[in-house]
């Protein structure tokens, strides 16, 4: 099983530091919440993990292999699954073909040369079969042939942690999963991750505004401010520090009593 890792990663925008030489390791069988107030930096660490934006120092490495200088592209084949804040799907491509791509991208590899024509029709059905198991494990079997663009909001959100799922990444990344949703869909996507969750294996990282989906949700929390690693603890003991208390609750912390005070 492969630890993710960043070390001293950092990415400045002119004069600006956005992220500030965070170091910090996640393992599998963890799901860790990135939480802090909006401008903290919790997107941007996500990108520069994920390969949306290039480091200005710093490494980002996946079971020991340094992914720093790779593509957004080959940190997936690596391993990393992203979802965003907006869907990142085919909008014009019917569900069910949305979910075999992921998954045919998922299991065709460099060395699938000289199939016949038994082993091309044996792959498209378990292809096939695949697809259509992860569509009922997102509750969205009988759908399969809706077109993407025509899907409310919450249910491209669910096919998207679908093409995460058909990937069958060592990391899942997301990145305010239910943003947008109202109270009937949220709760789909959480049942999602807290499923993906059971699988020790995995190693999960959810940035989340909503602290009542961290408590239920999260192993283990670590909080950013102005782009700085400023707290980092399970649940009970980050909620209860005064940097978030008084970045979600509004009560002043203590001058001293935690470095980086003011988030």
């Amino acid at each position: 099983m492969s630890q993710l890792a960043t070390h001293d990663l950092t990415v400045r925008f002119g004069g600006h530091v956005a992220v500030n030489g965070v170091t910090c390791a996640f393992e599998p069988g963890t799901l860790t919440a990135i939480v802090g107030p909006n401008g903290a930096g919790k997107t941007t660490y996500f990108n520069l993990i994920s390969g949306q934006l290039r480091a200005s120092a710093g490494r980002v490495s996946l079971g020991g292999r340094d992914l720093t200088h790779l593509p957004a592209s080959a940190r997936t084949r690596a391993g990393l699954g992203r979802a965003f804040q907006l869907t990142n799907l085919f909008p014009h491509l019917p569900v069910l073909e949305n979910v075999r791509l992921a998954v045919q991208a998922a299991t065709d590899g460099p060395h699938r040369r000289g199939r016949n024509l038994w082993s091309v029709w044996s792959d498209h059905r378990a292809v096939r079969e695949r697809a259509d198991a992860i569509l009922h494990a997102v509750a969205m079997a009988g759908r399969e042939h809706e077109l993407v663009a025509n899907l409310p909001h919450g249910d491209q959100r669910k096919l998207e942690v679908a093409l995460l799922m058909a990937l069958d990444p060592q990391v899942y990344m997301f990145d305010e999963p239910t943003a947008g949703m109202n109270a009937a869909e949220a709760p789909v996507i959480l049942d999602l991750v807290r499923r993906l969750k059971a699988d020790r294996s995995k190693t999960i990282l959810l940035v989340e505004h909503k602290m009542d989906v961290v408590r239920e949700l999260a192993d283990r929390i670590i909080v950013l401010h102005n782009g700085t690693l400023v707290a980092d603890g399970d649940p009970a003991t980050v909620i209860a520090s005064p940097v978030v208390q008084e970045a979600y609750l509004g009560i002043p912390a203590d001058a001293g009593a935690v470095q980086g005070e003011g988030a």
